[in-house]
């Protein structure tokens, strides 16, 4: 795996331009930032060595290469999931990317379903702590010291400077800005209205068929983490229709222009934020 994302970041560095410093990985229907990068290269992942492509509509498949402001970004335009038949190691690839790159911050949006009492579509929500259902984790397997520990700590998974950046800035913004704890399912079927019982009784304010892995091997490497949620439909039970993906991909496209000026302004804030300066 080490070898297959330092062969994918010698073709990016490959391209010229200036090496990222924000790492954005986009979810479902979410991959108009991207367009919106100033300055930008959009690289298919089918041109990137062992980069995996989603087979899922709504993931584009581009690495794009650019600007928000001054700070200077890589974005997954999509990503794939585990239940399309990927390794763990696939799953992650993208992120690994962006921590070989140079990104000292990754910030990662997905759309997710509405677990929380008041939640409706079309919400945004801050994540502020996760719970892994998935059965499994990235980091099973032989340790790379050289990378991070064998026993990470998740004490701190999202790191808290860059959710109270994400706060402000959407009160200065007028962006309403849920916050809840994501879990992390392994799909693809939707839950049962039973599971978002369950789901409600653990503490997820929301769920999920992706992220967690990224966040478990960012932590790992030291790569600070943001995440947000578009809340595209309501829990199984939830509501009076049945879940459908088009329902996810026409919220998250009506929820467009308020997810890019927030995000954008994020990116922003995470590059000062990681500056060291």
């Amino acid at each position: 795996m080490s070898s297959d994302v330092s062969e994918a970041a010698a073709k990016v560095r490959g391209l010229g331009g200036p090496s990222p410093e924000i790492g954005v990985v986009l979810g479902s229907g979410l991959g108009a930032f991207g367009d919106s990068l100033a300055e930008l290269v959009k690289v298919p992942y089918a041109e990137l060595p062992r980069m995996p492509a989603s087979s899922v509509v709504g993931h584009a498949g581009n690495l794009c290469l650019g600007r928000v402001g001054a700070a200077r970004v890589a974005c997954l335009q999509g990503r794939v999931h585990t239940y399309e038949g990927h390794s763990l190691d696939r799953v992650t690839f993208g992120v690994r990317l962006l921590a070989e790159l140079g990104c000292r911050a990754v910030l990662l949006t997905n759309a997710a379903g509405g677990i929380k009492p008041g939640f409706a579509p079309g919400d945004l929500m801050l994540i502020v702590d996760h719970l892994n259902l998935m059965g499994r984790n990235p980091l099973v397997g032989p340790n790379d010291d050289a990378v991070g520990p064998r026993f990470p700590d998740m004490t701190r998974a999202y790191d808290a400077e860059l959710c109270d950046a994400a706060r402000k800035l959407a009160r200065s913004l007028a962006v309403e800005l849920q916050e809840g704890i994501y879990a992390g399912l392994l799909g693809p079927s939707y839950e049962t209205p039973a599971e978002i019982r369950m789901l409600r009784t653990l503490g997820a304010d929301a769920v999920g068929m992706s992220t967690v892995p990224e966040v478990l091997v960012l932590r790992h490497r030291g790569v600070r983490v943001g995440a947000m949620s578009c809340i595209t439909n309501l829990g199984a039970g939830l509501s009076e229709g049945l879940l459908d993906h088009s329902e996810v991909e026409e919220t998250a496209r009506k929820t467009r222009e308020r997810f890019i000026a927030l995000l954008g302004r994020w990116v922003e804030e995470a590059a000062r934020l990681t500056s060291g300066g």
